[in-house]
């Protein structure tokens, strides 16, 4: 029944080469960013603010985040560099119009298009999925695409 001697091992079998690392799924990843929390992990909804490194947080986890003193409380590395409220910026979307949005898929019956964004660029219309880079201004938190903002060339809102 094997190791009786009759069989002889071949390298292949005893020695054992590195472990393939894993590779992060890049669709996945951008879902996680562009449509959840970074904080409490939930459908990003409105209002939507943003810290100085670009994640996006729902206000409300922003708030129960910096109120909770408790010393047994574990600092979140996503949130650990937000000291107050003013840190953050309540950003001024712009709903996409093609965008179905949960009403459609109650019954969990209609495939969910991850890649349809919720919000898009008011000057140029792409949509806010990922694949763009978008920007907001501080001063007003209306956000803006990159390709926008190089066309317009200047740090003035355009409302």
């Amino acid at each position: 029944m094997g190791c009786d001697g009759g069989t002889i091992p071949k390298r292949h079998e005893l020695v054992k080469g590195p472990r393939k690392v894993e590779k992060v799924d890049k669709v996945a990843e951008l879902v996680a960013r562009w449509f959840y929390c970074a904080l409490s992990q939930e459908k990003l909804r409105r209002p939507i603010v943003a810290c100085e490194l670009g994640r996006l947080y729902n206000k409300d986890a922003i708030i129960e985040y910096l109120l909770d003193k408790s010393p047994d409380k574990t600092p979140m590395e996503s949130a650990s560099h937000i000291k107050s409220i003013k840190n953050v910026t309540e950003l001024q979307l712009v709903d996409n119009p093609a965008w179905a949005g949960d009403k459609e898929s109650i019954k969990g019956d209609k495939y969910d298009d991850l890649q349809a964004a919720r919000f898009i660029c008011p000057v140029v219309g792409l949509e806010m999925n990922g694949r763009h880079r978008f920007c907001f201004l501080r001063n007003c938190g209306c956000v803006f695409s990159e390709r926008a903002l190089k066309e317009i060339k200047a740090e003035v809102c355009h409302k």
